[in-house]
């Protein structure tokens, strides 16, 4: 079998066939992606829900944190993808004692488009460069919004977290003309307190679908903290979600800008 040795995001030499034909993605964004571009994926993580239908024929071997090495053994991969965000270093060094495992570590729009790229020469897919360089090019002609309004994004409930500094989501709401309050505190994905939330002042505050189902309840909640606040419900997926999803994230992002409300919820939690 032809091999090639590839140096993944975090440092690790990794040996992988030159044209893998029974991959596992353990990454729900990263897994979207293979599917699209018609890799020959074999196993997924039970958060990996789309693209729907063609998800469905896939094996479930866990979720991103915890998984069935039993499956995983049964299924013989031949490359398996991880994303250091989504899964924990224990399993990454399990795994790696057994199979080619590349750990992709996503921070950036930029670092998403390059990840794309990169999974074409890892899969010998060439279709991977043309959808990296139409991600690019959408993404260039985004229109932030403006003037930017200050803005927290939440993501999770007790404690109460939210996307900060050197984060993908970040990023995202940099690039489409929000300013991120949380990026002043210290951490990634910082836990922020009611008093800390009023100190920031955030005339926005995004409370995201995942991975907290935040609903009408919470937004009555923050609301009384922020009684002056824009409290808004938010498909995470149009902000976290990396890929081929990007595509459609761009058009709902300057949808949002121009005055429409395409990536955001109503009270009920519907699009």
């Amino acid at each position: 079998m032809d091999t090639l040795a590839f140096t993944d995001d975090l440092g690790r030499v990794c040996v992988v066939p030159a044209r893998p034909q029974r991959i596992i993605s353990l990454c729900p964004s990263i897994t979207e992606t293979l599917v699209a571009l018609g890799a020959p994926v074999v196993g997924r993580t039970r958060f990996c829900i789309h693209p729907a239908p063609e998800v469905r024929s896939i094996t479930r071997v866990g979720g991103t944190k915890e998984i069935h090495f039993d499956r995983i053994e049964a299924l013989h991969p031949d490359l398996i993808i991880c994303e250091k965000e989504e899964n924990t270093p224990e399993m990454v060094s399990r795994l790696s004692a057994a199979y080619p495992v590349v750990v992709f570590d996503v921070r950036s729009v930029d670092g998403a488009i390059g990840m794309i790229a990169v999974l074409g020469r890892l899969t010998a897919l060439p279709e991977a460069a043309s959808l990296a360089a139409r991600i690019r090019e959408t993404w260039t002609a985004l229109i932030p919004r403006h003037p930017a309004p200050r803005t927290a994004y939440l993501i999770w409930r007790e404690p109460w977290m939210g996307a900060g500094q050197d984060t993908y989501i970040g990023d995202v709401l940099r690039r489409s003309g929000y300013t991120n309050v949380l990026e002043t505190l210290p951490g990634r994905y910082p836990v922020v307190t009611p008093d800390q939330l009023r100190a920031l002042a955030p005339e926005l505050v995004l409370l995201s679908s995942e991975p907290f189902p935040f609903g009408a309840a919470h937004m009555e909640e923050v609301q009384a903290w922020l009684p002056d606040a824009d409290i808004r419900l938010v498909d995470g997926e149009v902000f976290s979600w990396y890929g081929v999803r990007m595509l459609e994230a761009a058009a709902c992002l300057t949808a949002l800008a121009s005055g429409k409300t395409a990536p955001l919820m109503d009270d009920e939690g519907e699009l």
